[in-house]
């Protein structure tokens, strides 16, 4: 028995910046395409840190959940669901994961809704550029169990030591009344290295759980930087040809660039030649997270 990805669901439209709208659009496809009413979902994951006008409270992913529609009827009888943000950078979503393999197995819901995605808090913009990096879109993965020899691993972490290689900020001294709209974002010089370090340890321990073939082995990453990917399946061995990137025209994706990569591989039905594929997040701390999936036998099939 593992957890699979039954459906995918991403949102890069362009008439709002709202990560809230956006995640919830992409949660609602989700849920659309794999054919599951939102009282099937007992639980909606936000893995997202960038949110609209730097909300603190509510949770944002109580406001994703609404956006969705999930659990907005309070009948007695109606199925309960919650949600909540769990929050650690680029490796948010595998940690999400790991989280979700837990739920499923208690077997207390059907469905378990992961979301992502990131906004510049001033909600003027959806592109990055060299003071805020990160490019506006929303995704969704929705899991649940599967008795198919398929699905998700052990999900392994890894975190880096010394000081953060990014930190984000709102800076109290320069804000002014423009609090909710600002966000410093610094990088270390050698911050691509340092999450390279944590990112190949992270993979090769998820790769150590079985003797897995690399050359049937596609190559998912986070995207701190546009070579990222292509050096860490250099580390691995991997062939280039075997990474599947999101778009970054925008820029970094950040927390959604692991299901939007895997979104446009499988609607590409690029993936039908690999029987795995192999996720790596690695961000701030430095930390890295990385799981290998079993795809299913026809790749399309879970998605």
């Amino acid at each position: 028995m593992g957890v699979r990805i039954k459906s995918t669901g991403i949102s890069r439209d362009t008439d709002t910046f709202s990560i809230v709208e956006l995640s919830g659009r992409a949660a609602r496809r989700a849920m659309e395409q794999g054919g599951v009413e939102p009282g099937q979902v007992g639980v909606l994951i936000n893995a997202g840190i960038f949110r609209d006008n730097n909300t603190v409270e509510p949770a944002v992913s109580a406001l994703i959940q609404k956006a969705a529609g999930i659990g907005l009827d309070y009948v007695k009888e109606d199925p309960r669901s919650f949600s909540f943000d769990l929050m650690n950078a680029g490796s948010g979503v595998l940690n999400a994961v790991q989280v979700a393999q837990a739920v499923l197995a208690t077997g207390s819901t059907e469905h378990v809704l992961i979301v992502s995605g990131d906004t510049h808090p001033s909600l003027k913009r959806s592109a990055g550029d060299g003071e805020f990096p990160y490019a506006t879109s929303g995704a969704a993965l929705l899991l649940e169990l599967t008795d198919e020899d398929e699905g998700f691993g052990r999900v392994h972490t890894v975190a880096g030591q010394g000081t953060p290689v990014v930190e984000s900020y709102v800076d109290s001294a320069t804000m002014g009344n423009r609090g909710r709209e600002l966000m410093t974002v610094d990088r270390d010089a050698d911050f691509e290295d340092r999450l390279l370090t944590v990112a190949t340890t992270a993979a090769r321990k998820a790769l150590a759980e079985g003797e897995f073939d690399l050359a049937n082995t596609a190559l998912i990453s986070s995207t701190p930087t546009p070579g990222f990917g292509a050096r860490l399946a250099g580390e691995l061995g991997i062939a280039t040809d075997s990474l599947f990137a999101p778009d970054l025209s925008q820029g970094d994706p950040h927390t959604a660039a692991l299901p939007l990569a895997y979104d446009a591989a499988i609607q590409s039905d690029l993936l039908a030649a690999y029987s795995h594929v192999l996720f790596v997040a690695a961000g701030a701390g430095p930390s890295a997270a990385a799981v290998v999936y079993r795809l299913p036998a026809t790749a399309g099939a879970a998605a």
